[in-house]
């Protein structure tokens, strides 16, 4: 039997579960407060009633113009307390899950992250989560106080006229008839203003980030018309949503409060015909003003109220995104040799990139992969770095599945660095330090000046508190990738991959980074994928990748004799080296 999905504020509640005392405090508060701002309204009652009754007794004024006073006082206290506890609640709630968000962004699949802009995922973990300050903060507290208040007083209403309590009500069903054409596919409208917002934050982060390309080839205007027609298609469809709400958001605005319309004739028929008293007519008739006010309050969060599912979908559709199949029981390695069995692999389902790979890396090998652009190498990497999850066959690490070894335990077993390596906008010592945390400076510099990046670090002004900048932005492509390289020498892990690592560097400093990663490397597994050739003729096994199959599997010299792709690109290589020279 299906389970029924529950109600998107009940999943919005239960996300805030650690505070729900402060949630209920508020509320409860909230509900005191606008029950006490019924007491003006009250004490107008009986003011009149007493004028009514020739009542000159000026103390007897003055104690209901203090009631009156207080209730305000109170309601204005209780008011403040309950927005402060359901502020504190709600952005409490926030802040646990956009830390939820960041931690899942480690554990899911990086085909999930890869298919999302940076835009998009800016705006759920920014954006959507923000706006849900507004339902958990206001519209929990005040609208159920605004909702509750109003109720108490309507049950007061029925025990002094059942008649007249429910004229009361009548322009409230008429007004909420006129509001739900402007509800009607409301979720829906949302969501399409999320999506050409979506698309907005895509075409904003796309400009900046490519600000140089832009300017390099002179698109300026072909890119920002691209932005500007996001941002245009952005506002228009808020316009003529908003236009389409106009309407009967006036006629409900006009209708609900004219409660006067229908509780004067009424009132004054039955006074006149002996059914109803003065005193009780004169106090349904203030009360009356009471009682719809706070309801169109709570009618105000409405759209809040509507877009809470298309904001909660958002949000848990991260929150709960598949993860990566690891285990949770640390193993023990027995060595770091490394099987892939009959693995294949696609992006995307029904579109593989690998077919049936079979290969065997044992401990301590300099295992290199070679190959056309878009062959597959990369891929196969980042497969046994755990990137990703397999569809077909399976990868081992010392005779144990992927799948067994916990996502922290591998990645303290491997250090992967790639082409395109992102250094935080911090300083150079604490991009270094993220190899190790617990490393000292002394540590981060040993492993700089092996990367052969102390010296350029040192001439800097800063030295290695220099920041970085966003990405690296200060920084050139060859520094960026020794910063990298000695982060990963700093995390000193038993597997080590190089994707492409010195593509940036130049031959002199690919040398000495050579070199480094040579001493990095003793009685370590080490796995390159290559750009070029002359970097990796020294490794024990190179493995020629083709179309996402193995081609050949070799040395340098076996490879160059057997294998034509191989000997191909190796003359290729030469020829570029001798050309350059």
């Amino acid at each position: 039997m299906e389970t029924k999905k529950k109600s998107p504020l009940l999943r919005l509640w239960d996300m805030g579960e650690e505070e729900h005392g402060k949630l209920i405090l508020a509320i409860v508060l909230a509900v005191i407060g606008v029950s006490c701002s019924m007491a003006a309204y009250y004490s107008a009652a009986q003011m009149i009633i007493g004028l009514l009754h020739g009542n000159q007794n000026i103390s007897f004024y003055l104690t209901w113009c203090a009631i009156a006073f207080a209730g305000y006082v109170i309601k204005a206290v209780l008011y403040t307390l309950a927005l402060s506890k359901s502020h504190q609640a709600a952005f409490s709630i926030m802040k646990n899950i956009r830390i939820q968000c960041m931690h899942k962004l480690t554990r899911v699949p990086m085909g999930n992250l890869l298919d999302v802009s940076s835009g998009q995922m800016k705006q759920l973990i920014v954006d959507q989560v923000e706006s849900m300050e507004t339902p958990l903060a206001h519209l929990l507290p005040e609208m159920t106080s605004n909702v509750l208040a109003p109720l108490f007083v309507f049950i007061y209403l029925l025990i002094l006229d059942w008649r007249m309590a429910l004229i009361t009500l009548i322009s409230l069903p008429i007004g909420l008839f006129f509001m739900s054409f402007m509800m009607k596919d409301y979720a829906k409208k949302y969501q399409g203003s999320v999506e050409t917002a979506q698309k907005m934050n895509t075409a904003i982060v796309e400009y900046i980030n490519g600000i140089e390309v832009i300017k390099a080839f002179n698109q300026g205007k072909n890119s920002y018309q691209k932005y500007a027609d996001a941002v245009k298609a952005n506002a228009e469809y808020f316009y003529q949503w908003m236009k389409s709400c106009q309407l009967p958001s006036s006629a409900s605005r006009i209708v609900t409060p004219s409660t006067m319309i229908t509780v004067l004739p009424f009132g004054l028929w039955f006074v006149m015909n002996g059914s109803l008293s003065v005193e009780s007519f004169i106090v349904i008739m203030i009360l009356a003003f009471g009682i719809i006010d706070p309801l169109i309050a709570a009618m105000s969060f409405t759209d809040s109220l509507a877009v809470v599912g298309t904001i909660v979908d958002l949000v848990e559709g991260l929150i709960y995104a598949p993860e990566q199949n690891h285990g949770n029981i640390p193993v023990q390695f027995e060595d770091t040799a490394i099987t892939m069995k009959d693995v294949s692999f696609g992006y995307h389902e029904g579109q593989e990139v690998l077919h049936n790979i079979d290969l065997n890396i044992m401990p301590n090998e300099v295992c290199a992969f070679v190959g056309p652009s878009g062959s597959g190498k990369s891929t196969i990497t980042k497969l046994i770095a755990g990137f990703w999850d397999i569809e077909k066959g399976d990868i081992t690490i010392g005779n144990y599945s992927l799948k067994q070894i916990p996502l922290s335990q591998l990645n303290q077993k491997i250090a992967y660095v790639s082409q395109d390596n992102y250094l935080f906008n911090d300083t150079i010592m604490e991009n270094i330090r993220m190899g190790n945390p617990d490393a000292d400076d002394a540590e981060v510099m040993e492993a700089a000046k092996k990367a052969g990046c102390h010296e350029f670090i040192q001439s800097l002004e800063n030295g290695y508190q220099t920041i970085c900048g966003s990405s690296g932005t200060h920084l050139s492509g060859g520094e960026r990738q020794r910063i990298a390289i000695a982060r990963a020498m700093l995390k000193d892990a038993q597997i080590i991959i190089l994707d492409e690592a010195t593509a940036y560097i130049d031959p002199e400093n690919e040398a000495i980074v050579q070199k480094a990663v040579s001493s990095l490397v003793k009685d370590k597994t080490l796995i390159v994928v290559a750009h070029r050739l002359s970097t990796i003729t020294e490794a024990s096994k190179i493995v020629v990748v083709n179309k996402g199959r193995i081609e050949a599997i070799g040395r340098h010299e076996e490879l160059l004799a057997n294998n034509a792709l191989y000997k191909q690109m190796w003359q290729a290589h030469i020829g570029t080296r001798e050309e350059a020279l």
